[in-house]
């Protein structure tokens, strides 16, 4: 008893404190400045919502450094080392003694087998990119905390990240635009989107987007950050490949999964790997589905997570990830993050430094205008620009909608200076070296936890800059840790689905094409793109009518309200137009109204 009654102290002494703590700051120039009271929050409500942002989308300190170094970054084939043909650790000085030659290396010398030298560079150049994703994410969410007072969070975008990897550089440099040049794509792209959104152009261009679509944009990021959460790279597993039917049920351990090449089959049956290219992560489920042990820690993740917000126990996304973290952490079991392996054992050195604190060598400033006159170099501005205008601007107005902000006409307040916040981290981020910047959906889970000031975003920002000290241990947070939180956050975004107008087909269609194009195509702009063109064909018939069909006579014949009037001095019936103008009306011989 005695027990019992000192936990209730000491919990009634606590929550007075915190109680205090929140009454000082609102009535501070801070809460003021902030609106903490008037948008109905408190301080350390706002502290929880940005832990629970930056522990929900800490994922992409690693994970953009490590799609961005596949693209190869600024290493090149001057990186590469001769080698003796004999063996890699034979030293030159003996390798015609022992009947071997040296090899000079080439553009080959950046494929499998990797060269030494080469392989060493882009070890550098993803520590770069860790510190360039860090910095670029800091920037972006000060200025969206400080100046539009929006909870939301800014990093490297997923998507984006990957088409200028896979697509723009291509693996190792094998695409049309090399990585320096592809950084003076975003550069100016960044300008030209900086411009557009100072001008209130931006705006614009958004509010051009039908309300279904803008509605079920929400709808669609959900299932997008559900489908994320499910997968094997970024999530828990469940969701495998199929080569009959793209997606099926995965789950399998790790020693299970294989990696997959595109190869083109010739006349006469000969298989090859299709030229440029490139081999997969391992996501081919081979057999023993649903026993990944990692599948079963982010389930149990999923339950507290679930559990909590049953309860409505504050906090419940931070605890799902940091009990599945910190029992990853963990060495020789089946569900550590660092298996043993030679990538798990280096990731388990990295890890246990703690503290690393890394200076950017190779990927800041490394931009070149050199390939600016070339049809690629402008195709892939042009596709930087219309996807950040659309996935970065759909998702920043999905989010506010989500956190309660936008009026009856979409707007919502802070929102000049959250266009201007992305577009200038996209600048800042291409001068460090990584690719754009957007408005992260992750926001929605400290939007959850009770996020509705800037507060929440200078707290993400806050946690970046720590981050430069201790990213070995934040880029160490595992998958199966954060796919759950990002399943449950989909959950809760599916509310804005009852706002559509399911009874009208005009409006239902653009509305589900929308949310089941994102994530299904992976992309947020795909899905704005399909649900704002299926929105166009279907309304064609209906703006014709409105605004052509005056010329044919018919316009006319339902906006005027035809009035028998009083014969007048010569017989004639009388018409009034909507606008109160009268007509004469004159009968013909056979009867008509003329």
């Amino acid at each position: 008893m005695a027990s019992d009654s000192s936990s209730s102290t000491l919990s009634t002494r606590w929550n007075s404190s915190i109680n205090q703590l929140n009454s000082v700051v609102a009535s501070s120039r801070l809460g003021k400045r902030f609106k903490l009271a008037e948008r109905r929050s408190t301080f350390t409500t706002e502290l929880r919502a940005g832990t629970a942002t930056f522990l929900t989308m800490a994922y992409i300190l690693a994970v953009n450094a490590s799609i961005l170094t596949d693209s190869g970054g600024p290493c090149s084939v001057s990186d590469c080392v001769p080698l003796c043909s004999i063996s890699d650790t034979t030293p030159l000085s003996n390798c015609s003694s022992l009947g071997g030659h040296i090899i000079t290396p080439d553009v080959t010398c950046k494929f499998p087998p990797i060269n030494p030298g080469y392989t060493a560079c882009l070890g550098k150049t993803k520590k770069d990119l860790i510190v360039a994703t860090v910095a670029s994410s800091l920037i972006g969410s000060f200025i969206m905390g400080a100046f539009a007072n929006l909870p939301l969070a800014l990093a490297p975008g997923m998507g984006t990240n990957a088409y200028f990897a896979y697509t723009v550089v291509g693996f190792h440099g094998s695409g049309n635009v090399p990585y320096k040049t592809a950084l003076a794509a975003v550069f100016i792209e960044g300008l030209i989107f900086l411009f557009i959104s100072a001008i209130g152009f931006r705006a614009k261009l958004a509010k051009l987007v039908p309300k279904p679509v803008r509605i079920s944009s929400s709808v669609g990021i959900g299932l997008f950050l559900a489908f994320i959460g499910l997968q094997n790279n970024q999530g828990i597993g469940l969701v495998g490949y199929s080569s009959s039917t793209l997606v099926t049920l995965g789950a399998c351990p790790r020693s299970s999964l294989a990696s997959l090449a595109p190869v083109v089959t010739a006349a006469n049956g000969t298989v090859t790997l299709l030229p440029g290219g490139t081999v997969s992560g391992a996501i081919f489920c081979l057999n023993n589905r649903m026993e990944s042990p990692t599948f079963w820690l982010g389930i149990v993740g999923f339950v507290i997570i679930a559990y909590c917000l049953v309860k409505n126990i504050k906090g419940a996304m931070i605890y799902g990830i940091v009990f599945v973290t910190v029992v990853s952490w963990f060495r020789n079991t089946s569900v550590t993050a660092f298996p043993d392996t030679e990538t798990g054992n280096e990731t388990y050195r990295y890890f246990k430094k703690v503290v690393d604190v890394h200076r950017i060598e190779s990927t800041a400033g490394a931009l070149s205008f050199s390939g600016i006159g070339k049809g690629h170099f402008w195709e892939a501005l042009v596709t930087f620009l219309y996807v950040d205008i659309l996935d970065t601007t759909g998702t920043l107005y999905s989010m506010a909608r989500f956190a309660g902000f936008t009026d009856e006409k979409g707007d919502f307040e802070g929102q000049y200076f959250a266009f201007m916040s992305d577009a200038t981290a996209i600048v800042v981020g291409s001068l460090l070296g990584t690719s754009p910047v957007t408005t992260f959906i992750e926001s929605a889970t400290g939007i959850r936890e009770g996020g509705r000031t800037g507060i929440t975003a200078l707290t993400v920002s806050g946690y970046f800059f720590l981050a430069f000290f201790f990213t070995p241990l934040l880029a160490s947070i595992p998958a199966w840790a954060v796919g759950p939180p990002l399943i449950l956050v989909g959950v809760l975004m599916m509310r804005s689905v009852v706002e559509i107008s399911w009874d009208d087909m005009r409006e239902a269609i653009p509305a589900f094409i929308t949310l089941l194009v994102m994530p299904l195509t992976y992309s947020i702009a795909y899905g704005l793109i399909g649900g704002i063109g299926t929105y166009i064909v279907l309304h064609l018939w209906d703006w014709g009518e409105k605004y052509l069909g005056g010329y044919f006579g018919k316009g006319v014949q339902r906006n005027k309200e035809i009035v028998r009037g009083a014969n007048g001095a010569n017989g004639a019936n009388v018409a009034s137009l909507e606008d109160g103008s009268a007509v004469e009306l004159v009968a013909s011989h056979d009867g008509n109204v003329v």
